[in-house]
């Protein structure tokens, strides 16, 4: 199986966190009985709409609910943390279940400063379709991103006058760690079985010290579908070989809702919309509405054109339509494997997504 699921822990309107992490677990235990190859869990913070706060405390307890998937995070922030943190915790879950952790790495806390200083006048480009792959117009996020409950918010994520080091230095802290020639020890994590990823939205930074280190490479087609196509170039133009990997890797994620029909598909997709637009306004993600409460909405020119390229770059239909979607994203990206994340207001129908679409990728 080259498919994999991305998972928020995603918080219904209507219920609660306890009870959307105990979705989690049973969607880990519906994934791997279906084959899929990794469950990831995403970090997210002070958003009413997600519970995967935690990734490396939700990934443990999702290693425990299920016995071959791969279990990992999608991704931990270095902005938010040290690297000994980070190996740590993930080097305790491999620990007690050796041979299936990911510790997939962002550099949201870095990212965030220079979006932030980007100029607002972004250069915008038209969509473009790519060999039958929509490439729509980049998304100015440096709004969103000086947007002052985000500045508050990002002062709360690291204790008062702490200085994020540079990237490209962290991640050879983690590697460090990991093969014991730091010059101080990580207990546990030193000699842990961790497979090391870096996921990038762009063809900056990320995608360039993931191929300098021979990692794998996650690419970000879901939040960043503009630049898919950069960071998976930059990430295989700087490729080295290392002791883990020979060859480029590259997963690339999706968005997806699947369905029997493509009417019904589309019905639990109507959502989608309203959530993307609480968090690109800088509200935080709300919890996921029904499709009654979003048809609810009304909404503007400004509304509708600050969701577009998440709506457009959904993969939303039966399951033969998803299916030959995620088939173009995977040709034109060259992915060697998609990592899919599929958000409905009833768990029951997102547990049927990832069901049907499993089905349906098996097949020729």
């Amino acid at each position: 199986m080259t498919l994999s699921v991305l998972d928020l822990a995603p918080v219904p309107s209507g219920g609660t966190v306890a009870g959307a992490l105990r979705n989690t677990l049973d969607l880990a235990r519906h994934a791997e009985r279906l084959g899929y190859r990794r469950y990831w869990v995403a970090e997210h913070h002070f958003a009413p709409g997600v519970a995967s706060s935690a990734p490396a405390v939700l990934a443990a307890l999702i290693a425990a609910a299920t016995t071959r998937i791969r279990v990992g995070s999608g991704a931990v922030q270095l902005g938010h943390q040290t690297p000994l943190s980070a190996v740590e915790q993930f080097g305790l879950i491999d620990a007690l279940h050796p041979g299936r952790v990911d510790l997939g790495i962002g550099r949201s806390g870095q990212r965030r400063a220079e979006l932030a200083a980007a100029n607002p006048a972004l250069e915008r480009r038209d969509a473009r379709i790519v060999d039958g792959l929509l490439i729509p117009p980049p998304f100015d996020w440096s709004r969103l991103a000086r947007h002052p409950r985000l500045a508050h918010q990002a002062t709360l994520l690291q204790q008062p006058g702490a200085r994020t080091p540079d990237f490209a230095d962290q991640i050879d802290e983690v590697l460090a760690f990991l093969s014991g020639t730091h010059q101080a020890r990580a207990v546990p994590g030193e000699g842990a079985d961790l497979q090391v990823w870096v996921l990038g939205s762009s063809g900056g930074q990320s995608a360039r010290v993931a191929g300098e280190r021979g990692l794998p490479f996650a690419a970000n087609y879901h939040v960043s579908p503009s630049s898919v196509l950069e960071a998976v170039d930059a990430y295989r133009e700087a490729f080295k070989p290392s002791a883990g990997l020979a060859e480029p890797y590259v997963v690339v994620s999706a968005d997806a809702v699947v369905a029997a029909t493509e009417e019904r598909a589309r019905e639990l997709a109507r959502p989608y919309g309203l959530w993307v637009r609480s968090i690109r306004s800088g509200a935080g993600a709300i919890p996921y509405p029904t499709p009654e409460e979003a048809a609810a909405h009304v909404w503007t020119d400004a509304d509708r054109e600050l969701v577009k390229d998440r709506l457009d770059t959904q993969f939303v239909g039966t399951p033969e339509q998803v299916a030959d979607g995620l088939r173009v994203l995977r040709r034109v990206t060259g992915a060697d494997e998609l990592l899919v994340t599929t958000i409905t207001h009833d768990h029951d129908d997102r547990v049927r997504s990832y069901e049907l679409l499993a089905g349906a990728w098996e097949r020729p």
